[in-house]
């Protein structure tokens, strides 16, 4: 049984992670119709709907007719009147469904959550939300945000538990929660105000990596954008780190090297090789030594700029295509000695880290 319930619940997870990231052209009558049903639900009419090309558009704009009202700025989104309102309707309808669950349905729920909700969760965190992130200037969060509201992983969960818990539901939730589902399998995100609604277009090229050990993904793309929209929107990713399209499509060793951000300058440095990069920028090597947290291999710590050296490490731990990855990390530049270096990453002294069993 548990093993059925694993396999069921992993097929569906790609289902609905193939939802999440798809790249087809939205249906815009049957997302029209699902979210005039979500309006019905709060007690409203139908809203007027204006679609938009991508994230960007819908957060910098406002549809025509609309008069601009300061609260509800998109950076003051949790503000807005409807989003509670809606996430409210979600939230009784998990505890109307949750409620219905014997005993035996709430072990299968419990494999579930794990394999497809949480799993979906952090994939839409990593993928869905640096979109967000990118469009508003500062970090969108899932949560009890309207994001987490609209995000595939609540409505995947209730879909396995009807499809592999054969959990029955009564027209009334089973028609809400099929509402939701058509809204998230038809169109990108949404934004409700009361009267009017703007919608996003689906990106058209979505591009990841698997990471994690629950079939999680991450953005990431060494040969461009790792998500493209229509009118030419673009988010660019290095495993999972979000980057300015420099990083891809020219990293430079002089642009890498006056970088000021640690994590875009390591992004760059990866995307080019670390020894390329210590070949062209010409650096200065300060030492090297046997690495006491990882037997085999070597610390090497080198110039980078005024103030700050690079030790250049191999991870302890091995990836999933059995290499060890080999990284920079920043420095203070009074350090001269690499094992010296290696521990103030770690906030341990010399001495102390030489004492390690092995560093991961």
């Amino acid at each position: 049984m548990s093993v059925l319930v694993q396999r069921e619940a992993a097929a569906i997870h790609e289902e609905w992670l193939g939802q999440a990231l798809s790249t087809r052209p939205a249906d815009r009558p049957a997302a029209e119709a699902a979210i005039t049903g979500l309006y019905d639900l709060i007690g409203l009419a139908p809203p007027r709907f204006h679609w938009v090309s991508s994230p960007a558009v819908a957060v910098a704009t406002l549809p025509p007719g609309v008069r601009p009202r300061p609260s509800e700025a998109v950076e003051r989104l949790p503000d807005w009147p409807l989003p509670p309102r809606f996430r409210a309707a979600v939230n009784a309808l998990c505890r109307e469904i949750d409620s219905r669950l014997t005993p035996a349905q709430r072990s299968v729920d419990q494999v579930i959550r794990q394999r497809v909700r949480l799993s979906l969760t952090r994939s839409a965190a990593n993928v869905l939300l640096m979109q967000l992130t990118a469009a508003h200037g500062a970090p969108a969060q899932l949560g009890s945000s309207w994001y987490g509201t609209q995000c595939v992983s609540w409505v995947a969960h209730y879909d396995a538990l009807r499809r592999i818990g054969g959990v029955e539901l009564p027209p009334g939730p089973a028609g809400r929660l099929g509402l939701w589902a058509a809204a998230a399998r038809s169109c990108g995100w949404w934004w409700p105000r009361e009267g009017v609604c703007v919608v996003s277009e689906r990106p058209t090229a979505v591009h990841t990596e698997p990471w994690g050990d629950a079939g999680e993904v991450r953005p990431h793309h060494a040969d461009g954008p790792a998500v493209r929209y229509a009118d030419g929107w673009e988010v660019y990713a290095w495993h999972g780190t979000p980057v300015p399209p420099w990083v891809i499509n020219d990293p430079g060793a002089g642009r890498i090297s006056r970088e000021p951000d640690a994590e875009v300058r390591r992004c760059a440095i990866e995307r080019v090789g670390w020894g390329h990069f210590v070949d062209r920028a010409a650096l200065r090597l300060v030492a090297d030594a046997p690495d006491p947290g990882n037997p085999g291999a070597r610390l090497r710590l080198y110039d980078l700029r005024a103030d700050t050296r690079v030790l250049f490490v191999v991870n302890g731990s091995v990836e999933r295509d059995g290499t060890r990855r080999r990284h920079g990390l920043t420095v203070p530049g009074f350090l001269t000695d690499p094992v010296e270096a290696a521990a103030w990453t770690y906030g341990l002294t010399a001495e102390q880290y030489s004492l390690l069993a092995r560093r991961t």
